[in-house]
């Protein structure tokens, strides 16, 4: 079950609020530490199509549609690895500087750290009733997001000093089927035993 509560044009976006690389650098050092273990669910964005995005209030995750009625279900050729983006909030929050949280156009805003040393590829977390995993997909920055927020936005996630951060986010894909809403516990379940 889904809940629609705002439709949002993802070509609208205001130029003014974009920040520098400096302005975002030293707002990330600003910023309180995000949860490591046990944090909340932020968001839950659908984008049926392009340049469409559907903030929800719950919706259920699947191994098969990931989440219903975004376009990655719709592909003919789907990878798993992509079938859910998700961001961390506060970075989000950031980057935006006021603007929506859906003109990212990932499906998951999460507080939590994202980080490659606190959520390794393989980690599995429970969200809501649901079971994720990371993928090893990288999540870039495009020229869409470019556009959104500006050019050293895009720097700024993309830096080599700062790439294991995943300021950009990571993808997850769903293991077991669950519902979601805005507040569920995301939680770590495991960590892929150090090499």
């Amino acid at each position: 079950m889904t809940d629609v509560q705002q439709r949002v044009d993802a070509s609208r976006h205001e130029t003014s609020r974009h920040l520098t690389f400096a302005q975002l650098e030293a707002a990330l050092h600003a910023l309180p530490p995000a949860p490591k273990d046990s944090g909340r669910l932020t968001c839950i964005v659908r984008s049926p199509v392009s340049e469409v995005r559907e903030l929800l209030s719950q919706a259920r995750l699947s191994p098969e549609a990931g989440l219903p009625g975004d376009k990655w279900g719709a592909r003919a050729s789907r990878k798993l690895e992509a079938q859910l983006a998700v961001m961390q909030h506060g970075v989000a929050e950031l980057i935006a500087n006021g603007q929506s949280l859906a003109l990212f156009g990932d499906n998951l805003i999460a507080d939590l750290d994202l980080s490659v040393a606190n959520l390794p590829i393989g980690s599995r977390l429970r969200v809501g009733g649901a079971v994720v995993e990371v993928t090893p997909l990288p999540h870039d920055g495009c020229s869409k997001f470019k556009a959104r927020f500006g050019s050293d936005a895009l720097r700024f996630v993309n830096t080599p000093p700062m790439r294991h951060l995943n300021l950009r986010g990571i993808h997850w894909r769903v293991i077991e089927a669950g519902e979601v809403e805005v507040g569920s516990v995301v939680k770590v379940l495991s960590r892929p035993a150090a090499a």
